[in-house]
């Protein structure tokens, strides 16, 4: 296990590294708060079954302390400090709200001598959780009654089909961020749904999330905050460490991708107490990195679509088998930056509940992951398919740009995937990936008037896309896909 700080010299060194655009940033990455509230001494004992849990880690969001053998811990914090947060061990349950939320968190509450008393027992999983499962819902983003009544005869009867699909191991679920559509009254609709599926759910703020009335970042996360507590924290399950962060930087009028200096400073403290080469797995809602300019043809990302300082983020999480799981564009993407992997994932609403698909051909859904020891096993659920269903195929001319030439979007691919097709059952080898537009989504999403509910939604470039040309006599054609984990899917193209 590493030490339970990071020190000055490492942070200033990490800082130097930074670009010089972001040195002069007022909200640049640096090391620790001066207390301007008054101090704030907090005393505490993490427990379960009447008993002391040792090396458990609690935080206001600046300092990450660990519990003794005892399961005592004593922080010193700030009184402008909100919360103080358990980041919940391996082998013990998520501790929720009424309303399902995890609340693995306290009010940071000082009495009149400037102290506070805190107390988390905690339930352990009888079973264990070296085996568990989450439910990864990106962009649910419903604007209003309509939206809602979508999600809740589409999406929570498939959700729950899912997790009974899951032979009973632990699960939770993931709310990654853009959860409303600037329409934060409908929170409370939410929780009642997601409440109905039994399992703890944990938040990510989204741009579309915040109090929009406010003018600072600060502000912008109130109403989120109220309703499901801390913006970033950790927890712990099996052998992977779980961390939830906040990248959208709201400056009143507009957002961009950004991680703030305290939410940084937290992150080095919590991942010292995370042994080195471990699995980390964190929450964000703006992708740090996106190829999606790539793919339309610009230089550059606008920062509303990417994390301006993600530099530093990645120098805190090289040292670990980090994969990064976020939303925010609606579409699916891989890539490979700073040393870790980004997984961007296809959203909930689609086009914005205009039809089952996102703008590059993705159906609605959300994302499946299995974990058995360090193994991370995933899948794109489609919202009302079977499990198979992982693969489009569209037979010749489909693509008005490769008139003689079949195509199959192939969404969840990534490095290990094998695309294959056969003519008249003979194998014909490797499809070619290349960048092109889903000719479904062209169809449905193409224009000004379409689609009808919200004519705005247009196709995008994608690069999930594979391309073959048969012969000109061929009748029976298929596509095959196989995943990392030799899990084979087939489209027959007609």
């Amino acid at each position: 296990m590493g030490s339970s700080t990071w020190t000055r010299r490492d942070f200033v060194a990490a800082l130097a590294a930074l670009p010089a655009v972001f040195k002069g940033d007022p909200y640049r990455p640096a090391v620790g708060s001066s207390l301007v509230g008054g101090a704030v001494r907090v005393r505490g004992r993490v427990m379960s079954l009447g008993r002391g849990l040792a090396r458990v880690g609690v935080s206001d969001g600046l300092t990450v302390v660990r519990t003794d053998p005892d399961g005592r811990f004593d922080l010193v914090t700030d009184a402008t400090r909100r919360y103080l947060s358990l980041s919940a061990p391996a082998g013990y349950q998520l501790p929720i709200s009424a309303t399902g939320t995890i609340k693995s968190f306290l009010p940071i509450a000082a009495d009149r001598r400037g102290e506070m008393v805190a107390a988390f027992n905690l339930t352990p999983i009888p079973e264990g959780d070296e085996r568990h499962a989450f439910l990864l819902l990106a962009d649910i983003q419903t604007q209003d009654a309509a939206d809602m009544d979508h999600f809740r005869r589409e999406t929570l009867p498939d959700l729950s089909a899912t997790l009974k699909g899951l032979s009973g191991v632990p699960a939770f679920g993931v709310g990654d961020g853009d959860i409303m559509w600037d329409r934060l009254a409908l929170y409370d609709d939410y929780e009642a749904m997601v409440k109905q599926l039994g399992i703890p759910f944990v938040q990510v703020v989204g741009n579309h999330d915040l109090d929009l009335g406010e003018q600072t970042d600060e502000g912008s996360t109130t109403t989120f905050e109220r309703c499901f507590g801390p913006r970033y924290h950790s927890f712990n399950r099996g052998q992977v460490h779980y961390v939830v962060l906040d990248d959208v930087f709201y400056y009143g009028g507009g957002y961009l991708g950004y991680l703030d200096r305290d939410q940084l400073t937290w992150l080095a403290n919590d991942l010292a107490l995370v042994e080195k080469g471990s699995p980390v797995v964190v929450f964000t809602h703006i992708p740090l990195m996106s190829a999606f300019p790539t793919r339309q043809g610009t230089k550059t990302p606008p920062v509303a679509n990417y994390v301006v300082n993600r530099e530093l983020a990645y120098r805190l999480l090289a040292p670990y088998q980090t994969t990064i799981l976020t939303g925010h564009i609606h579409e699916s993407a891989i890539g490979h930056d700073g040393g870790v992997t980004e997984r961007n994932h296809g959203a909930v609403c689609g086009g914005w509940w205009t039809g089952d698909i996102c703008y590059d051909g993705t159906p609605n859904g959300y994302g499946v992951y299995q974990v058995d020891g360090s193994e991370i096993r995933w899948r794109h659920q489609a919202t009302g398919q079977p499990a198979t269903h992982q693969i489009r195929g569209y037979p010749r001319g489909a693509d008005p740009t490769a008139p003689e030439e079949i195509v199959a979007n192939v969404w969840a691919h990534e490095p290990g995937w094998k695309v294959l097709w056969y003519e008249e059952g003979v194998a014909k080898g490797a499809m070619a990936q290349r960048i092109g537009l889903d000719p479904l989504a062209v169809e449905r999403l193409a224009g000004d008037q379409l689609p009808a509910k919200r004519p705005w939604v247009d196709p995008v470039r994608t690069g999930h896309l594979f391309y073959a040309r048969p012969s000109a006599t061929a009748g029976q054609i298929r596509v095959e896909a196989t995943d990392p984990w030799g899990r084979t899917f087939v489209d027959d193209v007609r």
